[in-house]
């Protein structure tokens, strides 16, 4: 917070004419951090109770670019219009990107969102609290504007709490909730849910649930063999499994062992999210869990979680998974051979450890592992990374259906088929009952795997 003898200058003011109407553009210099606060003033305010006032921390990708990973833009825009419908009133631009933690970390905070991370993890991990915002100057631009008291169109309790105590009088709080999409869902379920924001977000008021339903073609494919999973684990004794990953154009999952890369568009990550949602459980190895450390629930799209599975041979688990952030414990597939103590310590933290035959390489013997889900009541499996474990599984003829996603990008990394010898490859199936479908810039295909005979 600025000291007391911070003080806050108003340089000049102009006319404004928007879209919505016309303004009074103040500009305001402080004297400690240097930076050019704005005011647009919308009629008489100066001595009058009740002002509709949006104070706006500045969003260079939302309220200039127009970026749907947040509803920053959109609250500019309808903040602008109320008060041009109310006649007067005042919106105060802040010059605290990124909840005060500046452009280029809020740049690397998107990049960890897409690795996995919330909005509030990803500010903590660049070493930045969760909203370092501060609201001194707003209150101090609302007593020179000579404001009485406010009506405050926020979500945000924090925000009006922290006006009252710098001495705004504040009579309403106005809700501003704009529409969700795809990109920003997850974002806004976090500032609800973590944030305290008092966001709506099971009902909009056009009547259009927060999730994005998953009305593709493919799924269709997709959701017709699952149907039947629980025949299918009736007559082999292992679930139904999914083979669904994302690839580049030249076969790339990665850019190099361990180092995760966002391949899938917005589109196609709903649907990995409705495939997610149409299984019983979810498994990858422990690879991609050290690299990604993923969540693998359901956000995008309406549904249920799947069982989370990892496949961990020594038991490397980490205490730091988000796995164990779920509301369903982790199951970890392990060998007889690894280590008591690491399985007592996973268990005490929260996950539970399935202990299974080991296969002549000394991972865990997948067939083992099918059969045991098979008896616990598991129908159907989905598969999603990373390399070693896609290819075991195919190698196995453990696979039932795949699902890949292919982004129009070359990467020259780590392929699916780096882990096999030029034996093993020849014995790969061709997929029939192929089906193909574009989102948005990503071609997925959905095929079923035609195993030659051995």
């Amino acid at each position: 917070m600025p000291p007391d003898n911070y003080t806050l200058t108003s340089a000049a003011s102009a006319r404004i004419p928007t879209a919505e109407s016309e303004f009074q553009l103040f500009f305001y210099t402080g004297s400690l951090d240097e930076k050019e606060h704005l005011a647009l003033v919308k009629g008489e305010v100066a001595g009058k109770e009740d002002v509709l006032v949006r104070v706006h921390s500045e969003c260079f990708t939302g309220d200039v670019l127009g970026s749907k990973r947040c509803d920053c833009g959109a609250q500019l825009q309808a903040a602008l219009k109320l008060i041009a419908d109310a006649g007067a009133g005042v919106v105060i631009y802040l010059r605290q990107e990124g909840r005060g933690i500046g452009l280029l970390d809020k740049l690397r905070a998107y990049n960890l969102q897409d690795q996995g991370y919330d909005t509030v993890d990803a500010n903590l991990l660049l070493g930045h609290q969760v909203d370092e915002r501060d609201y001194t100057v707003a209150s101090q631009i609302l007593k020179d504007l000579g404001v009485r008291s406010i009506k405050l169109l926020t979500n945000n309790p924090h925000k009006l709490d922290s006006l009252q105590e710098l001495g705004i009088k504040v009579s309403a709080r106005i809700p501003l909730q704009t529409g969700v999409c795809l990109e920003n869902a997850e974002y806004l379920r976090t500032k609800a849910r973590r944030m305290k924001h008092l966001l709506i977000l099971d009902e909009l008021p056009n009547g259009t649930t927060c999730y994005q339903p998953v009305q593709l073609g493919i799924m269709e494919q997709i959701n017709t063999p699952l149907a039947d999973a629980a025949a299918h684990r009736g007559r082999l004794g292992r679930p139904f499994v999914t083979l669904s990953y994302a690839q580049s154009l030249d076969g790339s999952i990665a850019a190099r062992p361990g180092r995760p890369l966002a391949l899938s568009g917005s589109k196609s990550m709903a649907l990995t999210h409705g495939l997610r949602a149409a299984h019983d459980a979810i498994l990858v190895g422990i690879g991609t869990l050290l690299a990604d450390n993923p969540r693998l629930n359901v956000r995008l799209v309406e549904g249920k979680d799947p069982q989370p599975i990892v496949v961990d041979s020594r038991l490397r688990f980490p205490p730091y998974a988000n796995l164990l952030r779920n509301c369903r414990v982790p199951w970890i597939a392990t060998s007889a051979e690894a280590d008591p103590e690491r399985q007592t310590a996973l268990e005490q933290i929260g996950a539970r450890v399935l202990r299974l035959p080991a296969a002549s390489n000394g991972w865990v013997d997948l067939a083992a592992l099918l059969k045991s889900l098979g008896e616990m009541n598991i129908n159907s499996l989905m598969v999603e990374g990373g390399a070693q474990i896609i290819t075991s599984f195919l190698a196995a003829r453990l696979v039932d259906q795949v699902v890949l996603t292919i982004a129009p990008v070359l990467v020259g990394g780590l392929r699916v088929m780096d882990y096999l010898g030029q034996h093993q490859m020849n014995c790969f199936p061709k997929l029939k009952r192929v089906s193909y479908q574009r989102l948005g810039e990503d071609l997925v295909l959905r095929g079923e795997p035609q195993w030659e005979s051995a």
